[in-house]
């Protein structure tokens, strides 16, 4: 399967983005453009002011059994063969992955082991 990356569409510019106070956005939009165009840098500047979002609320219909379930098929491993790298009961690993079951912090860390990953991301 190939990687997915973003290439750049030209190797001959570069993106710049600074994060500042969206009500500081074009004061900082105008002194750019001034100080470019005094350097004689050919340039676009985006007006536009975008909203960024962390992961929690990008994706909050997600959770940690999703997290679970994503991890398991990342490693190629069905649900019995996780509980018993685990030494838990195969229904168990199906119930957390189904949101019946919690997963508390010494079970997120003996998941985490076996799927390669932070322990964090089953919290």
């Amino acid at each position: 399967m190939p990687a997915l990356t973003k290439r750049p569409i030209t190797t001959e510019s570069a993106d710049i983005c600074f994060r500042i106070p969206v009500d500081k956005a074009h004061i900082a939009k105008e002194a750019i453009e001034k100080i470019l165009e005094l350097a004689g840098i050919e340039f676009s500047v985006s007006g536009e002011v975008e909203k960024t979002f962390s992961w929690e609320e990008a994706f909050s219909e997600y959770g940690p059994c999703d997290a679970l379930k994503g991890a398991r098929l990342m490693e190629e491993l069905t649900q019995a063969q996780l509980a018993e790298k685990i030494n838990i009961k195969p229904h168990h690993i199906s119930e957390m992955e189904n949101g019946k079951r919690p997963i508390g912090k010494e079970m997120a860390k003996r998941l985490a082991r076996a799927l390669n990953t932070g322990y964090k991301v089953f919290l």
